[in-house]
């Protein structure tokens, strides 16, 4: 598990192709991957990864095909960088909402709005999912844990705002429109619409 509380951003030194799956190479700062151990999670983009490989501060994980496949991860090229987080320790702080770092979908940013001191961010979604989506409900977006601050279900865009802490911690303030984030919606809301929705369909 995870808390959406983007730790950092890494450097991708190796993407290695083969078939069914892609091992990466990711350089760390030092400091964020002390003690770590063979086998621990580590949410890269949001994706829970395992670790396969620790040299000093580069860590390798094993992408498997479904993971490719509903997310950004397939894309990455040396030189990338990436958001990350280590997985959530019994008592730490949840300073904001739980994430199982299985990703949904992918969604395209269609616009990014920078007026003083502030960074907007408009995505894209399919109507499925924009459906578990509401205003000032949460979002997990390349593993950072966001507030929807609006929606239109009708265009299928939501948007967020980040403030300066976020954009310097992640690799948000690089983004431009037409790229990709990795999109995992919060659970409780998918069980709420999904459970009222059944409820109306037999009733």
């Amino acid at each position: 598990m995870f808390t959406g509380i983007v730790q950092g951003k890494a450097e991708v030194t190796s993407a290695t192709p083969t078939a069914g799956l892609t091992r990466i190479e990711i350089a760390f700062p030092a400091d964020s991957v002390a003690s770590i151990e063979l086998g621990a999670s580590v949410a890269i983009d949001g994706v829970c990864l395992t670790v396969a490989k620790i040299e000093k501060t580069r860590l390798s994980f094993d992408i498997m095909q479904e993971s490719l496949d509903r997310s950004t991860l397939g894309n990455l090229r040396v030189g990338a960088k990436v958001n990350f987080e280590r997985s959530l320790k019994f008592g730490q702080e949840i300073g904001g909402h739980l994430l199982s770092g299985h990703i949904d979908f992918s969604a395209q940013i269609t616009k990014v709005d920078t007026p003083p001191n502030n960074h907007q961010i408009t995505f894209a979604a399919p109507a499925d999912w924009m459906r578990y989506i509401f205003p000032k409900g949460y979002v997990a977006l390349n593993g950072a844990s966001l507030t929807v601050a609006r929606c239109d279900k009708g265009a299928g865009t939501f948007e967020v705002c980040l403030i300066p802490e976020t954009l310097r911690l992640t690799t948000f303030g690089s983004l431009r429109a037409g790229d990709r984030v990795n999109v995992e919606i919060d659970r409780q809301t998918q069980v709420i619409v999904d459970t009222v929705t059944a409820y109306l369909k037999d009733n």
